[in-house]
């Protein structure tokens, strides 16, 4: 474990390298506007953020709005609303989400956190973190897993750990050592789990969920589950769920259930191949693209599971086809009030992908041109005030 001081002189020296880094000069992009057809009604749900990673080394992440009451949908808006910022948003966003009026998106290469106005996505401040990853919160405090290392396949790279930032000052104020290469995370009660991958030990994955009290900050238990673990979500049961990424061979993709009352693996869902997953309502939606190196090919799945009864309900939660349109599914997420799906399509990953948006049973509703790599999406119940 590193102390407060390490971390903060390692973010430091990470934040003194990115000049280095960053994009060379060059027009600004514009943002573009296009109206989508048939956005439905706007209600509690104002909108959401899209945040698009780039491609890794090309320092181009951006982020996208749409808007349910004009129908809008806005490329690159951050650009725009932020002129006097040189290196724009960084380098691969990672995670995007709201916590009170501020709007926090993780910069993975750029070493640190931006957080902004959510009703205008006006910089505010930056957090530097190395290799920071995704972000959790309660209470006054945000919590981001980071890889505590530099960005890079090493059998030897170091553990990870979870920085603590108060949302107030917006200083690190604390760090928890936790497993290799950590994940998201979820909190249950006064628990923070955090899934570890080990994906820069390659073939030497961690299989280990941390949990973390927030009390002490300290891990107090690691939890045995299986090779390189990415994604989680936590239901309404206490349950948490946690995909498998494999090892792209012949260990496949899978997802597992944790009850958070004892911190015991109580399922094992081989059948349910898993790249990403979000909850909405009692049900789980996932998509899978499980690359196999020996096949050299994608194995494509979009998949609805009960969580009550851990029944998986559909094979393609996508009705109408279009999933055959889909080169990478990206990112995914489903609005809490309409039902509505989406789906992003990252295609090349260095060219602009599309966002799909389809209708609770499952056919196409409209789609949209996005920056590139679209990933991450978060709802919002404020809308995005019009630039002066």
């Amino acid at each position: 474990m590193i102390s407060k001081y390490g971390l903060l002189s390692v973010a430091l020296a990470a934040a003194m390298l990115l000049p280095v880094s960053c994009r060379k000069e060059e027009t600004i992009v514009p943002p573009t506007r296009t109206e989508v057809t048939d956005p439905g009604e706007a209600g509690e749900i104002a909108g959401f953020f899209l945040l698009n990673e780039g491609n890794m080394g090309s320092n181009k992440a951006t982020l996208d709005y749409f808007d349910y009451e004009t129908g809008v949908y806005t490329k690159n808006i951050y650009a725009e609303r932020n002129p006097g910022v040189v290196k724009e948003l960084g380098d691969v966003g990672n995670d995007i989400q709201i916590h009170g009026d501020k709007l926090y998106a993780v910069i993975n290469c750029s070493h640190f956190v931006e957080v902004m106005d959510v009703r205008t996505a006006r910089h505010i401040t930056q957090i530097s973190i190395p290799n920071c990853r995704y972000i959790a919160f309660k209470g006054r405090y945000a919590y981001v897993s980071s890889y505590a290392g530099p960005v890079q396949i090493d059998p030897n790279a170091r553990l990870g750990c979870i920085a603590k930032v108060d949302t107030v000052t917006m200083q690190v104020v604390g760090e928890c050592t936790v497993g290799y290469q950590p994940e998201e995370m979820v909190i249950a009660g006064n628990k923070l789990y955090v899934a570890n991958s080990g994906g820069y030990r390659v073939p030497d994955y961690d299989r280990t969920v941390s949990v973390v009290d927030l009390d002490t900050f300290r891990e107090i238990r690691k939890i045995d589950v299986a090779i390189n673990l990415h994604r989680m979500e936590l239901d309404d049961n206490g349950m948490i769920w946690v995909s498998s990424r494999g090892d792209y061979y012949g260990n496949h993709s899978a997802t597992y259930v944790i009850d958070s009352r004892t911190d015991q693996v109580i399922e094992r869902l081989e059948l349910l191949p898993n790249g990403n997953m979000t909850l909405c309502d009692g049900r789980l939606y996932v998509y899978s693209t499980e690359w196999n190196y020996q096949t050299q090919s994608n194995t494509v799945t979009y998949a609805t599971v009960d969580v009550d009864t851990r029944r998986i309900l559909t094979r393609n939660f996508i009705t109408d086809g279009t999933d055959k349109e889909i080169r990478v599914p990206f990112g995914l997420a489903v609005n809490p009030v309409t039902h509505e799906i989406f789906v992003t399509d990252a295609k090349d990953y260095v060219t602009p992908g599309t966002l799909y948006c389809f209708n609770p049973d499952g056919t196409k509703k409209w789609s949209v041109e996005t920056g590139d790599a679209p990933a991450h999406i978060v709802f919002t119940k404020r809308r995005l005030q019009p630039v002066p």
